[in-house]
């Protein structure tokens, strides 16, 4: 007897382009957020902003690539 429990649920990627499109979305609002802030931040504070949006803007290219290709995958 196979216990349910324990049983993997299934790889259900229907909702992937939506939920990619949000991440997309908080990300940007981080990184107006942390624009804002950087008008009330010294140098160091400034780099470590600047740093860390440089770093949210690579991540939102490859979250659009992914929703490129979720998206070719789902419409196929």
């Amino acid at each position: 007897m196979v216990n349910d429990k324990y049983k993997p649920k299934p790889d259900d990627r229907s909702d992937n382009v939506e939920k990619l499109q949000n991440m997309i979305h908080d990300t940007i609002e981080n990184m107006e957020e942390a624009e804002a802030t950087m008008e009330f931040s010294d140098g160091e504070q400034k780099k470590q902003i600047a740093a860390k949006n440089e770093r949210r803007r690579q991540s939102i290219e490859g979250m659009r690539e992914e929703v490129k290709d979720e998206a070719e995958d789902h419409y196929k």
